[in-house]
């Protein structure tokens, strides 16, 4: 896992990265040197960054990072909050499951009609869109594994939010 969590953040880094030259570049070159504007650099970096957060969205998985009730858990005791948690996993594997199953859906649908964008880069926009499925892939295995731990390895010091020895 650690080895998956170190390729993640790297594509998240590059993503990022590629999404932030580009876009300085289009900036400097409106400015500074309007001959060399591109037409295709604002295509490219909206590209890289929602790939960048759909890849992201695994690690928010991983580090309790996406949006949830908090404060909520706090006031519970350790065992309400696990089958809050299951429960939680479970909508979001439903959640994950109907991306990635819908998102192979309009993949495919692009792929099939060679569907292209608008601008002088005519970007094969299957390729845009994959970012749908492999975000929702990825976080049902990252739902999977927590799913797995809250079911057959919960232990209340570690994973509770709010432990009973900090009571």
């Amino acid at each position: 896992m650690l080895l998956w969590d170190r390729l993640e953040r790297l594509l998240i880094g590059l993503l990022g990265a590629g999404a932030l030259l580009v876009g300085t570049y289009q900036v400097i070159g409106r400015y500074a040197a309007p001959q060399y504007a591109s037409g295709w650099s604002d295509e490219v970096t909206v590209y890289c960054a929602i790939w960048a957060i759909f890849v992201a969205t695994s690690q928010l998985v991983r580090t309790d990072g996406h949006v949830r009730p908090d404060l909520v858990l706090r006031l519970m005791r350790p065992e309400l909050q696990r089958r809050v948690e299951i429960f939680n996993c479970l909508v979001a594997l439903a959640f994950c499951i109907g991306l990635f199953w819908y998102g192979i859906h309009i993949v495919s649908d692009a792929f099939d009609l060679d569907e292209r964008s608008e601008t002088v880069l005519a970007f094969p926009m299957w390729i845009y869109y994959s970012a749908l499925p492999t975000g929702g892939l990825l976080m049902t295995n990252r739902y999977l594994i927590r799913l797995y731990r809250y079911v057959f390895r919960f232990d209340p010091k570690t994973m509770a939010i709010f432990a009973a020895h900090d009571a």
